[in-house]
């Protein structure tokens, strides 16, 4: 992966962006030319948005998009009108940086998969956010908030013993960038951290700080009666699609904690559902779900023990510098033909 003979990258930033990071990538290398015109672009709903709401383009800021999307080598994100035909409308393209880590589903629904280009993934920029959301899911149940919340409501005062996360135990699934944070947060306030993940556990229990031990994923089974919470952060791939069914609700102790920031598919929805209703599980932290939006329907939306975060949990005030922190160093590494950090890898799915 080297960008051999390349005298100069144009580098199309595909979406909305502040000026100080356009001027950062700009900055990179003189070799380097952006190509950025945010008018064209989908507007943000909020900071950090990379979908945004798509404007009403004219006929003639169409083709003025078109002809930028001809020019570039390097996509700072994917195109936002037709990312299916980005091979076909950037004829001179050969790397996409993502601004999500988990863009394997994405890339298999649009066929860019099966596709030459080179993608990398946005791993790690969002660990610290997701991070924060998984102790913040574990101490809203340990602390019953639900109950505190319900008393502040009927102005109700009656002293009582809370639970706390130091001296509990937790599973987690998925030992990447967003695992490593989720360890070392919860090792930092006390919990037990048993890790799962793909690399060998004698390994992964020195390597990941935070962890207490390590297990193979086959192994879940065996620890989940054992552990007061169960976290997810592992990439939604055919191994893990519905990684967490009925079996493993009801092997895991009466009061437990799911939290998911993984993807909703790595859980059989109406199984947790199930578990949460018939009050076998203490609660769940969810910033993911099997469908997207939420539909109204769902009975997640009704229960009084599910915290529920629009898939937001991960984005923060602070992304676009992180985000644009890993593409110039990704850019440096292109042009100097080094390898580049975090590069989606087809046969794993992630």
């Amino acid at each position: 992966m080297t960008s051999d003979g390349m005298s100069g990258v144009s580098v199309l930033v595909a979406t909305p962006l502040e000026p100080e990071h356009v001027a950062r990538i700009e900055a990179t290398d003189p070799r380097v030319s952006v190509l950025y015109e945010p008018d064209l672009l989908p507007v943000p709903r909020y900071p950090a948005d990379h979908a945004g709401v798509p404007r009403a383009l004219s006929a003639a800021q169409l083709d003025r998009w078109s002809a930028l999307r001809q020019q570039a080598d390097v996509s700072f994100d994917f195109d936002w009108q037709a990312p299916a035909e980005m091979p076909r409308n950037c004829p001179r393209l050969r790397w996409v940086q993502g601004t999500s880590a988990g863009i394997g589903g994405f890339l298999e629904r649009t066929g860019l998969a099966r596709t030459s280009l080179v993608f990398t993934t946005a791993s790690g920029v969002h660990a610290a956010p997701l991070a924060e959301f998984t102790l913040l899911g574990l101490l809203y149940f340990a602390k019953d908030m639900p109950q505190l919340a319900r008393w502040q409501q009927q102005r109700h005062w009656q002293q009582y013993a809370a639970g706390q996360v130091a001296g509990s135990r937790a599973l987690l699934v998925g030992l990447g960038g967003v695992g490593r944070a989720v360890a070392r947060l919860l090792a930092a306030a006390g919990v037990e951290v048993i890790g799962a993940g793909r690399i060998p556990p004698a390994r992964r229990a020195a390597d990941v700080p935070g962890l207490a031990s390590c297990i193979a994923v086959s192994q879940i089974a065996e620890v989940l009666p054992d552990v007061a919470a169960l976290i997810l952060a592992c990439p939604l791939t055919e191994q893990t699609r519905h990684l967490i069914g009925e079996r493993e609700l009801r092997l895991m102790r009466p009061g437990a904690v799911v939290v998911n920031i993984s993807r909703g598919q790595v859980v059989d929805e109406d199984a947790l559902i199930a578990a949460l209703r018939g009050n076998h599980l203490g609660g769940a932290c969810l910033d993911v779900f099997a469908t997207e939006p939420l539909p109204a329907s769902s009975p997640l939306w009704e229960l009084p023990n599910v915290i529920i975060s629009p898939h937001s949990a991960s984005t923060a005030a602070a992304e676009n510098g992180l985000l644009t922190e890993l593409f110039t160093d990704n850019l440096q590494r292109w042009l100097a033909g080094l390898p580049l950090r975090n590069v989606y890898d087809r046969a794993a799915g992630y």
